[in-house]
């Protein structure tokens, strides 16, 4: 599909602006919103390892803090094959991804794989389960 293929594109290129000095392991992650809106993430990281910020989370908080929560396309790619979210961004994609959001993990425009978060993250916990309290 060219479209995944384009965002796949401006994933692997903005790889080069990650800033891992610590374990030399680059990510990055673009985010397209329903609207059409286009937002890149990277890994960002500290010396103090627990306040990094993930790529995907970086991406997805910039859509956000623009009111942009309706995502189509999450896009991943990192220095190894197949790089997939952690725990931590699995349960923050849970917080916004809809049935309809396409998680693509991708090593290249022609080697990738799409998900949805409820493939990612089974039997997770979120929103919904407040509602039923």
């Amino acid at each position: 599909m060219k479209e995944i293929q384009n965002l796949i594109d401006i994933a692997i290129a903005n790889k080069k602006n990650s800033y891992s000095p610590y374990s030399n392991f680059r990510v990055s992650s673009v985010v397209k919103t329903k609207s059409g809106a286009i937002y890149k993430g990277v890994n960002i990281e500290n010396a103090a390892y627990s306040p990094c910020l993930c790529a995907e989370r970086s991406a997805m908080s910039t859509a956000i803090s623009e009111g942009e929560m309706d995502f189509a396309y999450i896009v991943i790619t990192g220095d190894s094959q197949d790089t997939f979210p952690c725990g931590v961004c699995r349960q923050f994609i849970k917080e916004f991804a809809d049935d309809e959001t396409k998680i693509v993990i991708a090593n290249s425009v022609d080697d990738y794989k799409i998900f949805t978060i409820d493939d990612l993250l089974p039997h997770s916990f979120s929103s919904k389960d407040l509602e039923n309290k």
